[in-house]
């Protein structure tokens, strides 16, 4: 089942092919002038190019013609025109047109095809262990779900890790300060071993404030820092009563990360963090050193892995410090050993902040040069950040990091006030009007990230991102939302969807929005863009508005077999419109 683009590229190929040229300047893509033509194709200046270089004589106008009488009479092709120096503008039939429609209609995934599957972990979230989640982890999560979602439809088998930070500092910080309130609790006892309580002694609560208090006594106190990290060194080196303490941390924080990735749309597979991986580290260490690769260097173990082509050298990865003490890098490196062990993926990927970018570039080198993977298996998609008006990273009034359910908070009374002024769900009950509100709410704020490019920062401004008119998620909601009325007034009518016709213009450019559905999908997966998805389902959003009002469906003079056509049509783009918005990680409610 090929695309009308696919096959008029196929016959611009096989023209230009058969006067002699290189089949591949024949592509034909989607035209710079819809308004003159839906596809085009430049060939022609490339093949006099060609034929200038050999001597001969090269008017592309002229080559342009002769592709063109040669496609004259393809089943697909409509209308050809010759424009400026040899573009070739091309319009297809409405056979073409009908053809499609009805394929598209009766596929279940509108015209998405699958790809040979491939087993890829996506690490995102990083969210860390006794801290509340805060507008810092927005980016990675929603980033890192869309691709999850976008992988997993195109067939590939995808596991989204979290990868929680839960082994550095803030455990000692967290250990000490618990010990300080409560040091009867037996996990203080040096005496004991095993059999500790069930039942946590902490809560979300209590380790939100038990971490930044013991934080800024060590900050002020020089032997307040020497106690956590004395604490943290007795945790790292298996004392059981810290160890016991850690995995209530982990339990508690995982109950409440749960909670508020889940207000996002958000879900892991995996749960697993640094803590989770340090047994592997002794062995680890040994075969690296085994294989030759690991040198000591100021009393620090570390893996050299700049190479000989770089003008700066790219420091080393730091396995051990000159304490002993493990670090970042040895800790992702037994990620890595731990995902060959159990998952065995043909590729990892990392939704982090573009600022850990030389991180990841030293412990994949690494990963590589240990004989692993290869360094195609490993990939850091960065990403900018979302800024306030002032164009730096959002922060509170008072200049302080917001927490995401504080965020969330803003966008559903953004989200309200102007549902409000719409008169949207008024007379809705307010339980269902509630959960509208939520819905907009999310779907403007992850709108609002996904549709910019993934690598640029971005202003958060709630108002802009909640309007029902634009390029925003409520605009995206408000088109779902309308064919599914249209469809239930359907219902109600006895209207029934049929045949597929196409006549109208607006009709035309609503089947070929559907049909370059695939075309984004590939193009956000290979290039991991989820704003180009976000850029289909607008242009389809769009092409829907237009031919919802050229094209009357439930009108009393439309007749019966038109009605049919285009509730047919309805369907279908409601169909690839939720496919689209699942992926982006956005619901939208049954009406508004």
């Amino acid at each position: 089942m090929s695309s009308i683009l696919e096959t008029l590229n196929a016959a611009s190929c096989a023209a230009f092919s058969d006067m002699g040229f290189p089949a591949n300047i024949g592509v034909t893509r989607e035209s710079d002038r819809p308004d003159l033509a839906p596809f085009q194709c430049n060939g022609a200046m490339a093949a006099a190019g060609i034929l200038k270089k050999q001597g001969e004589k090269s008017n592309p106008r002229e080559i342009a013609q002769k592709i063109v009488e040669s496609l004259q009479g393809h089943p697909a092709i409509a209308e050809m025109e010759i424009a400026g120096p040899g573009f070739i503008n091309i319009r297809p039939t409405r056979v073409a047109l009908t053809s499609r429609a009805v394929e598209l209609a009766a596929d279940q995934n509108v015209g998405a095809t699958s790809v040979s599957p491939q087993t890829i972990v996506i690490d995102y979230g990083g969210a860390n262990v006794a801290k509340p989640m805060h507008v810092g982890h927005l980016r990675s999560a929603v980033i890192g779900e869309c691709l999850k979602r976008l992988l997993r439809f195109q067939g590939h088998n995808v596991i989204g890790d979290v990868h929680l930070g839960d082994w550095g500092l803030q455990m000692g910080h967290l250990i000490t300060e618990l010990m300080d309130e409560q040091p009867d609790l037996s996990y203080f006892d040096v005496s004991k071993n095993d059999d500790y309580p069930v039942e946590t002694p902490v809560q979300m609560d209590d380790l939100a404030r038990l971490y930044p208090a013991a934080s800024n006594k060590a900050k002020e106190d020089p032997s307040r820092m020497e106690r956590s990290r004395v604490a943290t060194a007795e945790l790292q080196a298996g004392r059981a009563g810290y160890r016991a303490l850690l995995e209530h941390f982990i339990a508690v924080s995982i109950a409440a990360l749960k909670e508020g990735y889940g207000a996002l749309g958000v879900e892991f597979d995996l749960w697993k963090g640094e803590a989770a991986v340090d047994p592997l580290i002794p062995d680890m260490i040994a075969g690296l050193k085994a294989q030759g690769i690991t040198e000591e260097d100021g009393g620090a173990l570390i893996i050299r892995v700049a190479t000989e082509e770089e003008k700066k050298d790219t420091p080393p990865v730091m396995l051990l410090a000159s304490s002993g003490a493990v670090l970042y890098h040895t800790t992702d490196l037994a990620t890595l050993v731990d995902r060959k062990a159990e998952i065995d993926p043909d590729l990892i990927l990392y939704v982090v902040d573009q600022r850990q970018a030389l991180h990841f570039e030293q412990v994949f080198r690494a990963a590589v040069k240990a004989g692993w993977y290869k360094r195609d298996q490993l990939d850091h998609l960065g990403f900018g950040t979302m800024n306030g008006k002032d164009g730096k990273p959002f922060k509170t009034r008072e200049g302080g990091v917001l927490r995401l359910e504080d965020l969330m908070s803003m966008m559903r009374d953004a989200a309200d006030k102007r549902l409000n002024e719409a008169g949207i769900g008024a007379d809705f009950p307010e339980k269902e009007r509630a959960d509208i509100a939520n819905k907009v709410g999310v779907a403007a704020l992850k709108f609002a990230d996904l549709q910019n490019q993934r690598i640029t920062n971005y202003i958060f401004d709630p108002e802009r991102f909640t309007a029902f008119e634009g390029k925003t998620g409520p605009y995206l909601l408000y088109a779902a939302v309308r064919i599914k009325s249209i469809l239930r007034k359907a219902k109600d009518q006895n209207v029934t969807s049929g045949e597929v016709n196409i006549n109208e213009s607006a009709e035309t450019g609503l089947v070929l929005a559907l049909d370059s559905f695939d075309r984004a999908l590939k193009s956000a997966t290979d290039k991991y863009a989820p704003h180009l998805l976000c850029d289909h389902v607008f242009r389809l959003a769009q092409a829907f508005s237009r031919f919802y009002s050229d094209c009357p469906i439930l009108a009393g003079e439309t007749p019966d077999i038109v009605k049919a056509s285009r509730l047919t049509l309805a369907e279908t783009t409601l169909r690839q419109l939720e496919h689209g918005l699942h992926i982006l990680g956005i619901e939208a409610p049954e009406r508004m």
